[in-house]
This record gives C-alpha cells, sequence and structure tokens, in this order.
C-alpha cells in the first residue's frame, strides 16, 4: 500500500483529516470483503454461526483466522492444536505494530486496550503513513474500528450464506481459504528474498503434507521460512522507495 507523503506541500487541516477519513475508510470497506468468505469456510469447516461469529469478535486478524480454519478444517479436532499454533505464529506480527503505535496511542489503560483490538496489518499501514501524529491517530482509529465492525458483519453474513449453501466442495468454497491467503501474501513477494522464503516454505509444506497429521506441515514450514529470512541468503534489494511515497 502507497500514500503520498504529505509534508512536501501543506494542506488545510480539515482537507487533511477528510483525506484520511477517505483513506481509512476505502481500506475498511475492501478488507472487510473477505470476512464473507472466512464466515462460509469456518461454518463449512464444522463451526456453527456462533463459534464464527466470536472467532472474529476474539482473534480478529484475518490471517490468522484463515490459517486457523485451513488447518482445522483439514483435520478436525485432532488438528486443533496445530491450528491454534498456526493462527498464533501469524499473530506474532501483531506485536511488532503494537510496539510501532505505542508512541502514537499514548498512555492511558483503556485507550491502549481498545488499541489492542484494532491495531492490525490496515490499522498501521494507514497510521503510519501520515505525516502528523493527529492524523495518524485519526488513520489509526478510523482504519482499526471501521475494520473490525465491517469485518465482524461480513463474518456473519458468510456464516448464515455458508449454512445456506451446505457442502464447500459444490461451490468451490474448499479452496476459498487458501486463495485468500494467497492474497493476503501475493503484494509482499516484492523482493527475491520474500520470494525465496514464500517458495521454501511451499515446497517443504508440500512434500510433508501426505505424509504427517495435517497442520504440522505448515508448523515446520513457519520454521523453514524462519531460517531462510534470518541467514537472508538472497541479500536485500538495493531498490530505495520513491521519494515522497511511504511504502506499507
Amino acid at each position: 500500500m502507497c500514500s503520498v507523503d504529505r509534508t512536501a506541500k501543506a494542506e488545510p487541516p480539515g482537507l487533511a483529516r477528510r483525506e484520511v477519513w477517505r483513506e481509512g475508510v476505502g481500506v475498511a470497506v475492501a478488507t472487510s470483503a473477505y470476512g464473507i468468505s472466512f464466515g462460509a469456510l469456518a461454518v463449512a469447516s464444522g463451526l456453527d454461526v456462533w463459534q464464527t461469529c466470536v472467532l472474529s469478535l476474539l482473534m480478529f486478524t484475518g490471517g490468522s483466522q484463515f490459517a486457523f480454519i485451513g488447518v482445522f478444517s483439514a483435520g478436525g479436532m485432532s488438528a486443533l492444536p496445530s491450528a491454534v499454533a498456526s493462527a498464533a505464529l501469524l499473530g506474532v506480527r501483531n506485536m511488532a505494530y503494537g510496539m510501532r503505535m505505542s508512541p502514537i496511542i499514548g498512555s492511558g489503560f483503556w485507550k491502549r486496550a481498545a488499541a489492542a483490538q484494532v491495531t492490525i496489518d490496515e490499522s498501521t499501514a494507514v497510521a503510519i503513513s501520515q505525516s502528523t501524529r493527529p492524523q495518524r491517530l485519526l488513520g489509526f482509529w478510523v482504519t482499526g474500528i471501521g475494520v473490525f465492525v465491517g469485518w465482524n458483519l461480513t463474518t456473519l453474513l458468510g456464516a448464515l450464506l455458508g449454512d445456506v449453501l451446505g457442502d464447500p466442495k459444490t461451490w468451490g468454497l474448499d479452496a476459498a481459504a487458501a486463495a485468500a491467503f494467497l492474497a493476503l501474501l501475493w503484494p509482499r513477494l516484492k523482493q527475491r528474498q520474500a520470494i525465496a522464503v514464500g517458495v521454501a516454505a511451499a515446497v517443504v509444506a508440500s512434500a510433508l503434507t501426505p505424509f504427517i497429521m495435517p497442520g504440522l506441515p505448515v508448523l515446520v514450514a513457519a520454521v523453514v521460512a524462519i531460517v531462510v529470512g534470518w541467514f537472508n541468503w538472497l541479500g536485500r534489494d538495493e531498490r530505495p522507495a520513491d521519494e515522497g511515497e511511504a511504502v506499507a
């Protein structure tokens, strides 16, 4: 996601705030659409409508939710520990977002507790792309709350639709989790190192899938991804970001 640097040209405060609102609401609407797929897949994997909605309310991070459902649907209750572990591994990135947003959010227990629930990829990206602290706060809260409300509403809609549709294989929904996860991953594959990590993890997971219980290939692939990424064997691409852009 790219955002034009607003420090290059002063704008009236009212106009700047309206731009932040437009950006945050636009991101929230686009992101919330994925909730329909999640709701339908969760019900198809064996959860009921209320369990699906509670999962979105409490977990509320799309990548982790799709990972949980993908593993759980493949292995059922026996794969539950692996499903939880997979979701937790993907959720670790939110800790880094929290450290980045902490000085922007400021002090206050309840404010920080509320911020923790909506500290996700989208709210952090919109916030840090702004040029002043008030605009960053506005972008964070508009995007975070917008995604939270929209995602949970579309989760409910998807769960109700999934309950009516029945067998997901009839409609091709059994592949939707992998497709949605690939859509989340694809924009990040812009450098050689990121591509190497993705390919190595995919190869390992695919090779192990026929031989070990569902969920474990994902965890082994995560270890491989960490090792490949840690040693940075292919080096970094020397492509500085264009002046006047912030890349999220």
